[in-house]
Order: structure tokens, then sequence, then C-alpha cells
């Protein structure tokens, strides 16, 4: 039976495995995308995560597919079943801007209106069950983000809101405006979070127990990297290959984040910790992210049915104190590997 979670003070009962959809639509098509989604439905999952922004990379050509992709296998489905979350993209002021609304995007009213009648249309639904802001806004006032995102929970649109990308104070001053104003708090943060990435417990872990909010980590594989495919095959297919050979350096940026002589050491020993267990790599990963009580549910990816099993089986696998200490090590002996 299903150990459900809720996220944050509300009544969204979550599945602790939630299934991102970044990919599909881009290297995965509809077909692949539907095997996927009804692969993870039959395993108990019900709560699926995308935006208006994906696939990715965003490319003018196909930004909305993937909401286009989910929304047709939402009609297949109960509807009452799914608890399903999307985003409006962030503000072109943030770290690159998007292909969207003409790369004018604002976490401003006029966006946030616009982003949620194509999110509902694409999606063949009324509702969004977790409506997320993807990135923060540097120029418009949260007091007029939060206006506009408590409209959207107070007209039906949206169950619930949250955030991502965000941090320890701007997810506290938002949740303190809508306080002070009555409106609708964020109940989720979705922030990068992984065994090679620990800096959400230096600061966000107190806002959260605290301000009851929840943490929806992704990248829990740390694109990939835990899967100890990089330490295999240095040149081997995957995201981060292609971004070392970008012409941008944001991008070579990113790939040198992920992809480095301490992110492959440390890879090595959760490797073998893994190995001892007699489990994937990838199962030790994700059952060390949803481990944690300020946890609600992680968001996984997959490209196949395989790799999407070695997710599934950290559904019923709780870490042993020793296990869990195992990892600390490694992180205490191999600091912030991604920086």
């Amino acid at each position: 039976m299903m150990n459900f979670r809720y996220i944050g003070r509300t009544g969204l009962r979550v599945s602790p495995i939630c299934l991102g959809t970044m990919t599909f639509g881009g290297v995965i098509d509809k077909n692949a995308a539907f095997a996927i989604l009804d692969k993870a439905y039959d395993a108990g999952i019900n709560f699926y995560d995308t935006a208006e922004v994906y696939p990715v990379p965003p490319m003018v050509e196909n930004v909305g597919r993937t909401e286009a992709i989910v929304g047709e296998w939402l009609k297949t489905k109960d509807r009452d079943s799914v608890i399903l979350a999307t985003k409006v993209v962030g503000a072109a002021s943030g770290w690159f801007v998007p292909p969207v609304r003409a790369g004018l995007t604002a976490i401003d009213a006029h966006h946030i209106m616009k982003a949620i009648d194509g999110s509902l249309k694409r999606l063949k639904t009324e509702y969004i069950d977790l409506y997320q802001m993807h990135w923060p806004d540097t120029v418009v006032p949260r007091e007029e983000s939060m206006a506009a995102f408590d409209q959207l929970v107070r007209s039906g649109k949206v169950r619930y809101l949250g955030t991502s990308n965000d941090t320890a104070y701007g997810t506290t001053k938002s949740n303190m405006i809508c306080q002070r104003y009555g409106y609708k708090r964020f109940e989720s943060i979705q922030n990068n979070f992984s065994l090679l990435n620990r800096r959400f417990q230096d600061e966000m872990v107190v806002m959260c127990r605290e301000e009851k909010i929840s943490l929806l980590p992704y990248s829990p594989m740390a694109g990939g990297v835990l899967s100890g495919k990089y330490n295999k095959n240095p040149q081997v297919s995957g995201r981060f290959t292609s971004y070392a050979a970008s012409p941008e350096q944001r991008i070579r940026n990113m790939a040198n984040r992920f992809v480095n002589s301490k992110t492959l050491a440390a890879t090595a020993r959760y490797m073998a910790i893994a190995a001892d267990l007699g489990i994937a790599p990838a199962t030790l990963a994700i059952a060390w992210s949803k481990q944690f009580d300020y946890v609600a549910s992680t968001i996984v990816g997959a490209t196949s049915g395989a790799q999407l099993d070695a997710s599934l089986a950290a559904l019923d696998l709780t870490l042993t104190s020793e296990t869990l200490a195992l990892c600390d090590q490694v992180h205490a002996d191999i600091l912030y590997p991604m920086g």
C-alpha cells in the first residue's frame, strides 16, 4: 500500500516519488512517454510534474509540447486520481531568457494569467493541483506576484501554490506578504537536492520545518551522474556530454558543475555503497532523497521503463542509520562536490 504524504499544509496526498516529465516531447516521443507514464501510474505513483517551458532544452519550436503530451495521457485516467503540478516560466531577468511570450516573461499578473490559461488548455484540465513559480523574478515586487497567484486559487484554476529554485529569504518573504494580505501562500519548494548537492540542508531545511513547507527535490540523480555512467565512460551519451561541447559558456559551466573530479570521486564511493547493499546506484540516491522529514515527494525522470524501475525500487526502501552514516562520510570527505 502506498505511503502517501501531505505537501505542506495542503490536502494534497502524494506518493513519495513524483514522475518528472521534462524530456517528454524532446528526446522522448509521445508513445514512449505514455508507456513511462502508464508504468508509473500502475505502480501507484499519483504525482506528476511538468512545466509550460518543457521539454528541455527549451526551444521556441517545442515549448509546451510536454504539457500537451501529459494532457493527452491525463484524459485516459480518472482526473481525481492524479495530482498534477506545473509551472509558470520564470522571469527573463533570471538565469536565462526563456523562449516563451517573445522572451519578455515576468512573474507579474499579465504573464501569470497568460501562462495558466495556456497550461490548462494544453493539459486538457479545468484545474492544476499545484502551480509553481519556476524561478523568481528579480524585478517585479513579490506583492504583485503573490496577489496574482492568489487570484488563481480563488478562481478555482489552481488548488495550491509552490515555488522553485528559490531562496529561504525569497520564499519566506513571499509567505510573509501572503500572511499580511490574506493571500494563499507557497506550500512547497522545488529545488535541486541530491547526494552530490546538499546545499539545501545548510539553511533551507530550517525554513521548511518551521514554516511547514515541503521540499520536492528535483535532480536526485544529479542529472544522471549518480547512476555512475560518467564514471564508467566519460564520453557516454548524456546531457552533460553534449553540454560540455556547447558554444555557450553558461551551458559549459553547468556541465562542469555536475561532472568534475569531485563529483566523480564521490559517485564512485556511492556506487560502492549501493553495490554492498545489492541495489542500483539510482535506487540508493532516490531512497536517500525521500527519507527526510521535510521531503514530501522526490521528482524522478526516466527515458525508459528500465530507468524508471530503478527509481520505483526506492519506493519501499528505507536506508538504515548505518547506510546513512556511510553517505554522510562521503559528503564529509568530499565536501560540496558541485560547488
